[in-house]
């Protein structure tokens, strides 16, 4: 909790309390100080009890330090009891679909090949221009008002 509190501010603050009470109230004021950091902690410990059997047994290893958004990611993403770094890459990437997506349209592209031309499928890539009437070489024409 305090973990960034060095030795000079320690000094510091012993010296302020010493100025401000006196040696005399001190001690007194460190009792009550003290005392109310105790209550603190264990109304805090007495809610997240409370909290805990409100939620029911579904909830049994719910842990109040996973609300905090940056422990949550940790916990559930990168952990290997999540999908992992790894699973999220592959997840977002789209290179396997497109692969998916490029090998049934090469498969297509070749069944209509054999189907449309008696000699089997058609050698090279397929023309992109078009012909001398203004459709594609090689493709039926197309009705722009059924489409």
């Amino acid at each position: 909790m305090f973990s960034d509190v060095g030795v000079l501010e320690l000094a510091t603050l012993v010296v302020l309390a010493l100025v401000l009470y006196g040696p005399d109230k001190l001690p007194e004021a460190i009792r009550t100080v003290s005392a109310v950091v105790r209550k603190l902690r264990e109304f805090s410990e007495s809610a997240k009890r409370d909290v805990r059997d409100g939620l029911g047994p579904e909830f049994e290893d719910f842990e109040f330090e996973d609300l905090n958004p940056r422990t949550f990611v940790r916990k559930h993403l990168l952990d290997g009891d999540g999908m992992g770094l790894e699973g999220i890459r592959d997840a977002l990437d789209p290179r396997l679909e497109l692969k998916e997506a490029l090998g049934s349209a090469r498969d297509a592209a070749g069944a209509a090949d054999v189907h449309d031309s008696p000699a089997g499928p058609r050698e090279g890539p397929v023309p992109l221009r078009k012909g001398a009437d203004g459709q594609a070489a090689g493709r039926p024409p197309v009705d722009p008002d059924a489409t």
